[in-house]
């Protein structure tokens, strides 16, 4: 077999797989899963599920990638509405913060479980066998998808504002593991039941923090051309 039908084998494979996957997890949500009942789900064996996924976690990743769709097609939406670098990364981490605070275990799954393996390398070879996702995406915004650590991605994606003059670039590792921990932190609480928010409120209050981060570092002359407001229902 040449490899053109290796990567078709294998594409049709993991569909079968991670559709049954989804399927489970939508029944019952991620915690309950086996590799027998996702075999027995697709029509195939247990040791057939090995031959494509190290084990259920890496199976379960890459089913729950299918559940960022929806923040992938509405990024682009998002970044448009700010007029320079500073404003599409906070409107960008907005529609971070709209989408995975709907989906609270699905993103701390991709972003905060120990998955045993290199999240990245999951990343890519999800990318790579569903390159289609990345379709007429930006390469700015293709580059903050297939970056799957929060904080490298808030600081590629905010250096930019360096030569705009809105921060210093010693401030940009302060300012990407902030936001990351505020972030991974209110996920954290939220799924643990240690804060009494909802879902709306956890993004609000989280992007309040996010906002707070940067414009601590920006200079007093730049503030005011920083024009941002969360708003809980926006409509694009």
């Amino acid at each position: 077999m040449n490899e053109k039908r290796k990567e078709i084998q294998k594409a049709r494979m993991w569909n079968y797989f991670l559709d049954a996957t989804e399927e489970i997890i939508n029944e019952k949500g991620l915690q309950k899963i086996t590799i027998r009942e996702i075999a027995d789900k697709a029509g195939y064996t247990s040791s057939t599920v090995y031959n494509y996924f190290q084990d259920i976690s890496h199976l379960k990743f890459f089913a729950v990638m299918r559940y960022t769709r929806p923040y992938i097609q509405e990024l682009p939406k998002y970044m448009a509405l700010g007029k320079n670098t500073t404003e599409q990364w906070l409107y960008a981490w907005e529609c971070f913060c709209k989408h995975s605070f709907k989906l609270p275990e699905i993103y701390s799954l991709l972003y905060i479980d120990n998955l045993g393996k290199v999240p990245d390398e999951l990343v890519h070879e999800y990318y790579a066998a569903y390159a289609n996702e990345l379709v007429n995406l930006s390469e700015e915004v293709r580059s903050i998808i297939v970056e799957h650590n929060i904080s490298t991605r808030s600081s590629l994606f905010i250096k930019p504002a360096i030569d705009e003059g809105f921060i210093h670039e010693e401030d940009v590792s302060y300012i990407a593991d902030t936001t990351m921990l505020i972030w991974t932190g209110m996920i954290t609480n939220l799924l643990n039941l240690r804060r009494n928010y909802t879902k709306k409120e956890a993004a609000k209050k989280t992007m309040a923090y996010v906002y707070q981060t940067i414009l601590n570092t920006v200079p007093a002359d730049k503030q005011s051309a920083i024009n941002y407001a969360y708003e809980e229902n926006r409509e694009i």
